[in-house]
């Protein structure tokens, strides 16, 4: 009896967890349920929320350029020139953010307001030192820690236009001439350094089809950037950034780290991916699509090379890393950030056009959202936005096995709705969309740190509603709605209060 009675306790036991996992309904879930000294942030982008674009002695960066030519490739047309002012506003918001609840808040520098030619002999910017070691001050004054993105996309024209930026090698010395004066300005209050923010993003979309500052495409039609390139620039440019990376390491781990006792890693994003059907060629698909997104970065990073299928499919399009540069790449970093947002399928697609090699079809796969069967599913309007919380759960695990378990924190993860101003102010804040999303990825975060994964930390994208790249003002990430209407004034979601009760000690 006794017996019987303990497995039909491990069955229940069993159901309950299946269903929490699920549906994220336990209510006792909450902060005290992950590990001790664990990080809980948001996060933010210097480009995104700062502004004050020609304020104090800020130089222009690609995006500024980028914006302002081609508003056309930017949904909306607009520009971050005052973004949400955060510039002007810091103060107030890192209060808001104390009231939030958080440990932390990672930011990002933004590289021509410390250096506006780009570069040591264009000068040094005092007044952007002065307002960062503002910033930094305020967020730990509240109680906070900072977590600093040395770059964040907002590469200084000044550069772009010299050498073409990332196409370059001379990127490198810039780039760790820049990273410097940061670790030796800010480096005993910031602990945690991270070099580079989703270089696939900014070297796929910024040299692949135009979307992106700086917006290079090299295949036109009738004078329209068209998708697709001649399928080497932004393989070029994340090689040299991940020089620059590691270049930078060098440097902190020689230099600074032994005094000023912090870390510093790279963060990567990356979908999860599941087999469009259970063939092997599907299969198969799915690893050559993390390769491509994921690999790309951290097979360089853990074993000084790129993954096998990158280099059997790319051939010579691809760069090599000298017998130096590999080992001084692998194993440089302390922590990986993990960006993680949405799902899709991945069917096998060997057909490739032999006379225009494109980006977009090297992984031989066709990335869709849907299939027959969902698994993934899009609760709001926005068609490449495919939700699967056991993704995140699943890549954390996959970073496990196949990375050496790096210690990892989530530094970006959240969902977006269509900005809409025919709502009312009450119906705005009203987003129990986000608050699911959340819940069911902090449970799958919970998950994998059950499961082995070292886990130090999670960060939402993001604080507040904010100027989303080439979307423009036209979605909202934020826990806090901005007014773009009414001299950008904040107020908290639902999702806001939401965090705060679980954040709770």
């Amino acid at each position: 009896m006794g017996r019987g009675r303990g497995i039909g306790g491990l069955l229940c036991i069993f159901v309950i967890f299946a269903a929490f996992l699920e549906n994220g309904s336990c209510s006792d879930f909450n902060r005290s349920s992950f590990p001790a000294g664990f990080v809980f942030g948001t996060a933010s982008a210097a480009y995104q929320y700062e502004g004050g674009a020609k304020e104090g002695g800020r130089g222009p960066s690609i995006w500024d350029t980028f914006s302002h030519v081609h508003p056309e490739r930017i949904l909306d047309g607009s520009n971050g020139d005052v973004a949400i002012d955060f510039y002007h506003r810091y103060k107030e918001d890192i209060q808001r953010l104390k009231k939030l609840g958080v440990d932390a808040f990672r930011f990002s520098i933004a590289w021509p307001r410390i250096l506006p030619k780009g570069c040591l002999s264009g000068g040094i910017n005092q007044e952007g030192i002065n307002f960062y070691n503002s910033l930094i001050n305020e967020v730990i004054a509240n109680g906070m820690q900072p977590f600093v993105t040395i770059f964040h996309w907002d590469l200084p024209q000044a550069l772009e236009d010299e050498y073409k930026g990332f196409l370059s090698e001379r990127i490198t010395k810039d780039y760790v001439d820049y990273a410097n004066i940061l670790f030796k300005e800010f480096g005993d209050r910031v602990k945690h350094w991270i070099t580079f923010n989703e270089p696939f993003s900014y070297c796929s979309f910024g040299y692949t089809g135009g979307s992106f500052a700086p917006g290079r495409c090299s295949l036109w039609e009738n004078d329209k950037c068209v998708p697709g390139d001649s399928g080497r620039e932004p393989y070029t440019a994340c090689h040299n950034l991940l020089l620059a990376h590691s270049d930078a390491v060098k440097l902190y781990k020689d230099m600074y780290q032994p005094v000023q006792k912090g870390q510093i890693g790279i963060t990567i994003v990356s979908h999860w991916f599941l087999p469009y059907s259970n063939s092997k060629e599907d299969v198969a698909a799915v690893k050559r699509s993390l390769d491509f997104m994921y690999g790309w970065f951290l097979h360089p990073l853990t074993r000084g090379k790129y993954p096998s299928s990158m280099r059997t499919i790319l051939g010579n399009r691809l760069p090599k890393f000298t017998k130096e540069q590999s080992a001084l790449l692998n194993g440089s970093y302390d922590f990986i950030g993990v960006n993680y947002y949405a799902s899709v399928y991945a069917k096998n697609n060997p057909a490739r056009n032999s006379v225009q090699l494109s980006f977009n079809t090297d992984p031989e796969v066709n990335q869709t959202g849907t299939r027959k069967t969902e698994a993934i599913y899009t609760p709001v309007d926005i068609p490449w936005f495919n939700i699967y919380p056991a993704g995140l759960r699943n890549l954390l695990l996959y970073t496990k096995a196949k990375y050496n378990n790096p210690i990892m924190y989530i530094t970006e993860n959240g969902v977006t709705t269509y900005r809409n101003d025919s709502l009312t102010l009450a119906e705005a804040l009203k987003d129990d969309i986000r608050i699911d999303y959340y819940r069911k990825h902090l449970i799958n975060v919970h998950s994998a740190i059950k499961e082995g994964a070292d886990v130090r930390g999670y960060f939402a994208w993001n604080y507040m509603d904010c100027y989303e790249w080439n979307s423009g003002y036209t979605l909202r990430f934020g826990l806090y709605f901005v007014d773009f209407k009414d001299n950008l004034k904040r107020y908290p979601k639902k999702s806001a209060q939401w965090l705060t009760q679980f954040l709770k000690k």
